[in-house]
C-alpha cells in the first residue's frame, strides 16, 4: 500500500513541478480520488487538460473532481467500477473525449449528452442495453460512440443508426437461435 501511495505522490509532484497539462494516475489501485491531490495541485489544476484514472478501483467520480479540473479535454476512466457520472460533468465545456470502457454502466450516462464539445465516447464492455436516441441525435459534435460488448438489443440498433450522424460502433449481432 505504501508503495502505491508513493507512486501517486510522485506522479502528482511531477505534474506540479513540471507544470504539465496531464495527470496520469492509471494503475494506481485507487478506490477514490485522493482528497490531498486537490490541495497539492491547486496551483496547476486549471492547466490540466488530460487525466487518466484508468485501471483503478474507482466506484464514483465526485462533483469536486469535475469542478476542480474544469478545463479537461480528455478523461480516461476505463477499467473501474463506475456506474454513473455526476451531473457536474456537463460543466466540462472543453471535454472532447471520454473513455468509460470496462466499467459498470447499465444505461448511457445521460449527463454526457449535454457536454458541448464531446466528440468521442467509449463505453465498450459495459452493461448498456438501451440508448437515449433523441439525446444522442442532438449531440452536434459527437463523431464516435463505441458501444461494443454491450447488450444493445436489435430494436435499439434499428432505431439508432438512421438518427445519429456519427460513427456508432456495436458488436456484431448474435444470430438468432433456430427453433
Amino acid at each position: 500500500m505504501g508503495e502505491a501511495v508513493a507512486r501517486v505522490a510522485k506522479k502528482v509532484n511531477d505534474t506540479v513541478e513540471n507544470k504539465t497539462d496531464s495527470l496520469d494516475l492509471a494503475n494506481c489501485k485507487l478506490m477514490t480520488f485522493p482528497v490531498g491531490i486537490y490541495k497539492a495541485m491547486r496551483s496547476v489544476s486549471e492547466g490540466i487538460r488530460r487525466i487518466s484514472l484508468a485501471n483503478n478501483e474507482l466506484k464514483s467520480i465526485t462533483s469536486r473532481f469535475v469542478t476542480t479540473f474544469s478545463q479537461l479535454t480528455e478523461l480516461n476512466l476505463a477499467g473501474n467500477y463506475l456506474h454513473r457520472l455526476p451531473e457536474e460533468i456537463t460543466s466540462l465545456l472543453h471535454l472532447r473525449a471520454i473513455d468509460l470502457s470496462r466499467n459498470r454502466f447499465r444505461r448511457f450516462p445521460e449527463p454526457l449528452a449535454t457536454v458541448p464539445a464531446l466528440e468521442t465516447i467509449d463505453l465498450e464492455e459495459n452493461e448498456i442495453a438501451e440508448l437515449p436516441t433523441d439525446k444522442l441525435a442532438s449531440m452536434a459534435l459527437l463523431r464516435s460512440l463505441n458501444l461494443r460488448a454491450n447488450p444493445v438489443g436489435p430494436e435499439v440498433r434499428l432505431l439508432v443508426r438512421p438518427l445519429v450522424p456519427f460513427e456508432l460502433l456495436l458488436s456484431p449481432e448474435e444470430p438468432l437461435p433456430k427453433a
